[in-house]
């Protein structure tokens, strides 16, 4: 399998965020988005989600399942934390796993990894920033999907949850899985290629 973006450009609000820009991720693979603020991380990963249209150039993932659209094998863990408040923390995940077309079975399992198996009958209203950051990551382990968008995956996490979090993403890719991750800093990926927007490339 294998992400491939070609002259990508994108355009939000009249503004050119980035243009001409070429990404390939292969099985087993990470690619580091880099660069200052408002180079385009984010955007970037959001046009590879199916969540913008990009302005020029195609994205493809090649060896995928051609009946599903890219959004339908990837997940996407972006800025916010996709929960909501009143549900539970088994709650939360049972919600989206079932949504997302996973195993039910998986969810107590994806819990127990991120470090939240006491805490499945607490309201996620009560979670600290880094506990619903991990109850995000969970949903990785709950449905499989082979590409991984991670937006500033390690904000919040402390530093045994960043050596977790490396560890489920160093997992991912011996699994064959493809990692594409918008970042300011190192994630514990040292083998990861580097895509830097916003200035030389």
């Amino acid at each position: 399998m294998r992400l491939t973006g070609c002259d990508l450009s994108c355009v939000r609000g009249g503004r050119t965020v980035f243009r001409d820009v070429n990404l390939a991720v292969g099985a087993g693979e990470a690619l580091l988005v880099t660069g200052p603020n408002a180079a385009g991380k984010s955007s970037l990963l959001r046009l590879v989600a199916g969540l913008l249209r990009p302005q020029q150039g195609r994205i493809e993932l090649e060896g995928a399942d051609p009946e599903l659209t890219i959004a339908e094998q990837a997940h996407y863990l972006g800025h916010q934390d996709a929960l909501k408040p009143a549900l539970s923390v088994s709650e939360n995940l049972g919600f989206w796993t079932a949504f997302l077309g996973g195993d039910l079975g998986k969810a107590a399992d994806a819990l127990a990894t991120v470090g939240l198996a006491a805490l499945g009958a607490l309201p996620a209203s009560y979670l600290s920033a880094g506990q619903r950051r991990r109850l995000s990551l969970a949903r990785l382990l709950a449905v499989q999907r082979p590409l991984w968008l991670l937006d500033e995956p390690t904000s919040a996490l402390d530093t045994a949850a960043q050596a977790m979090l490396a560890a489920l993403m160093q997992a991912h890719l011996a699994g064959g899985g493809l990692i594409l991750a918008a970042t300011h800093g190192a994630i514990g990926l040292e083998r990861a290629s580097e895509l830097r927007l916003g200035g030389s490339r």
